[in-house]
């Protein structure tokens, strides 16, 4: 049975470790990931996420998780199963979801 998830709030799940984990676009995150790839807007921000490195998901995936309230640090999820085109497609969708419009 999938983990409760809020899809109006726009999380979206992800298995990490065998165990269904919450993503979450917050603003919190934003302002984290803003900090971490040393950008000053959104649209900054966009461009940055468009050429991610495998370090660069494992910084959008903690912002994420700490997000959907399930911190994980890049540490954990580098040493975690995590199936990588499925974090791909999960940071997608929650990106979608929270910039949806409508």
């Amino acid at each position: 049975m999938p983990a409760p998830h809020n899809t109006a709030r726009g999380e979206v799940l992800l298995t990490i470790n065998g165990a269904e984990r919450r993503l979450c676009v917050t603003l919190g995150a934003l302002a984290e990931l803003e900090a971490a790839f040393d950008v000053a807007s959104l649209g900054e921000l966009g461009e940055r996420m468009a050429q991610l490195t495998a370090s660069d998901l494992l910084i959008v995936l903690s912002a994420l998780c700490s997000g959907g309230g399930e911190a994980m640090s890049t540490a954990e999820l580098a040493a975690a199963q995590i199936d990588t085109r499925a974090a791909a497609t999960a940071v997608a969708a929650a990106f979608q979801a929270a910039f949806a419009n409508g």
